[in-house]
């Protein structure tokens, strides 16, 4: 099964996050995979994707290496039979990020446990092995802790990203599809720990 831009966008307007500014951002994320930006658009274009002078595209990205560290975090919790997760994932964070109430706790949040991962694992959580990123969630608690934004680390790590990525996921069209699932095949130890639904 594959998450696609049209998953993300509609998983964010159901976390309450506005499509608009969001689609502005996947357009610079990917390169306008779309093709609304190719060597067409008009008179005078080089299509390349415009900005504003000064910017480049990682200045107009929402604290990449917060997203590639959701991005690493979500290979361990999500099902193996989804494709598409590192888009799903980055458009996903990056509106929330930009929009998210909660923005500067998942932001925190995350910062802490990659720099954990760095001090357990002698690696970002983009760089270790996905085994050890799943290791590392259990070993914090994140599996068993319950849901609270300014909690303990183990509470926070269950609410600002574990929480963050499976509500996204399961409030998507495609995600949806796996509601059903009783314990959708993933992980070793098994995933039923991480799908018990969030709460929000």
């Amino acid at each position: 099964m594959e998450l696609t831009r049209r998953d993300a966008l509609a998983a964010l307007a159901a976390m309450g996050t506005g499509g608009a500014a969001v689609a502005g951002v996947a357009h610079v994320r990917d390169g306008d995979a779309d093709g609304s930006g190719s060597d067409d658009d008009g008179p005078g274009s080089d299509g390349k994707t415009s900005t504003t002078p000064g910017d480049s595209d990682d200045s107009l990205l929402a604290d990449p290496a917060i997203v590639e560290a959701f991005v690493a975090v979500a290979e361990p919790v999500y099902p193996d039979e989804l494709s598409g997760i590192e888009e799903f994932v980055g458009t996903v964070i990056e509106g929330r990020l930009r929009e998210a109430p909660t923005a500067d706790g998942i932001r925190e949040t995350m910062t802490e446990l990659d720099e954990l991962a760095a001090e357990w694992y002698g690696g970002r959580l983009s760089t270790i092995p996905a085994a050890d990123r799943d290791r590392l969630l259990r070993e914090v608690g994140a599996d068993v802790a319950e849901e609270v934004p300014d909690g303990t680390l183990a509470e926070r790590v269950r609410y600002h990203v574990v929480n963050e990525l499976l509500f996204a996921l399961y409030a998507s069209p495609t995600g949806g599809e796996l509601v059903g699932i009783e314990n959708p095949q993933g992980h070793p130890g098994g995933t039923e720990s991480y799908r018990r639904g969030p709460t929000r």
